[in-house]
């Protein structure tokens, strides 16, 4: 039987977390399949270990999850040289960049396969039918390359997130340490990062979730999150949490419950959520909330701008006003509203752009006037465009350690001055 290797590509240069999507695979083949877990965050040089256990000549399969920008700068030339070196080992990628941008990862010629969104099922179903010569073509989450057309196979519904098997967190414990993984944040002095749910429920124009869930949501019952995070606070002595669900507050009855058994721990934590689903929440349950720890909570605001919130398909009753009205509200439940806006929103022309730059600052001024509290997170508008994907395609087949286009490394000088003109601290943004 071939053994995995399982690659979680470094994504922070700082602070580790616990690599829960290569822990979910981990889960589904544990006890079918031997495998090893290589940590890119761990690692100096993950390289040297991942040779080496490759060299042994056990393992038939690498495994990886990659999103764009900072792990690509792994994935990307491991990937290769693996395929040089050990020319019969399958190289099976999974995450948001290949299910988003199969086709430049495809044509490649380094990787085979892609596991579509989750992989709890499809990528054990993939193990056997390659290890017994069976056929994969009917694997759901699944996409391939036949000749040169890039084969996408049906999309399961997302599955029940109580019935899928218990994270391995003493396995990785063998390989890391998970007490390396709780570092020190806002929140507390040894966070744990944890998944409690999968999708969201609406279609953002803008974001990579969409593609991948098409509007779908699945939680894990509060108990069992409870269950998860006492065990890791009371094995690994963490003290606060960062949820890093998509969208962790879909539904108020399961964040109640949740709130009511977090609260004799005495843990401080933080997650996503949007403003128009959160604001429809009883003050009762905002006031349980705080009470249970809860002390920063990130959202989209996006723009102040009603018109380009439509635009974007925030696909919620989110506008300027009710962005304005929340910012207060959670200054009354002393919860910190850390809110993101994207800049520079095509328009008809330049200075179009730069007029609707000019109002988002001011009404980030306003935000900060409302509630003096607020964290305030800036993005640059960068498309994926078609255009963009062919000189991808073009980097993958030349220098596999290039994709420019994909990294996040270096930010604009100019969103200091932004930073400036809203009278925050230059790098601001990068938080």
């Amino acid at each position: 039987m071939n053994q995995v290797l399982l690659f979680n590509p470094r994504s922070a240069k700082t602070k580790p977390r616990i690599p829960n999507s290569i822990l979910a695979i981990a889960a589904a083949i544990d006890g079918h399949y031997p495998y090893f877990i290589v940590d890119g965050n761990m690692e100096q040089d993950p390289w040297i270990k991942i040779s080496q256990i490759l060299s042994g000549g056990q393992f038939g399969y690498f495994a990886l999850t990659c999103m764009p920008g900072p792990q690509l700068h792994q994935a990307i030339p491991y990937s290769k040289r693996i395929r040089e070196m050990f020319p019969h080992i399958k190289i099976i990628w999974g995450g948001y960049f290949p299910s988003n941008q199969s086709s430049s990862v495809l044509h490649s010629g380094y990787v085979d396969f892609i596991v579509n969104g989750p992989g709890d099922k499809c990528f054990l179903s993939l193990l056997n039918a390659l290890e017994n010569d069976h056929p994969y073509e009917l694997i759901s989450n699944l996409i391939y390359k036949s000749g040169e057309q890039v084969i996408k196979t049906r999309k399961d519904e997302l599955y029940d997130q109580d019935q899928l098997p218990e994270l391995p967190y003493e396995t990785l414990n063998e390989f890391y340490p998970i007490k390396r993984y709780l570092g020190k944040t806002y929140l507390g002095t040894k966070t744990i990062a944890y998944h409690a749910s999968v999708g969201c429920p609406f279609q953002c124009s803008f974001c990579a979730v969409v593609p991948i869930y098409n509007g779908r949501w699945k939680g894990k019952s509060a108990e069992n999150i409870y269950k998860d995070i006492k065990y890791l606070k009371e094995k690994f002595g963490g003290n606060a949490i960062e949820f890093h669900d998509n969208n962790f507050f879909v539904s108020e009855k399961r964040v109640v419950e949740f709130s009511n058994l977090i609260k004799p721990e005495k843990m401080v934590w933080w997650g996503e959520g949007r403003i128009d689903t959160i604001d429809k929440y009883s003050d009762s349950t905002i006031a349980l909330m705080r009470e249970s720890g809860c002390k920063m909570i990130f959202f989209g605001a996006e723009t102040g701008n009603d018109a380009l919130l439509k635009k974007m398909n925030k696909g919620g009753l989110q506008t300027g006003e009710q962005i304005r009205a929340f910012a207060a509200r959670m200054a009354k439940f002393d919860i910190i509203p850390e809110y993101s806006f994207v800049l520079g929103t095509p328009a008809e022309t330049p200075e179009m752009v730069m007029k609707q730059i000019d109002e988002d600052i001011k009404f980030i001024r306003e935000i900060k006037s409302i509630n003096p509290d607020t964290e305030i997170i800036i993005y640059v508008y960068s498309p994926v465009q078609p255009k963009a994907l062919k000189c991808i395609i073009r980097y993958w087949r030349a220098d596999f350690g290039s994709l420019k286009d994909w990294k996040t490394g270096s930010v604009p000088n100019g969103l200091n001055s932004i930073c400036e003109k809203i009278h925050l601290p230059p790098g601001s943004h990068r938080k």
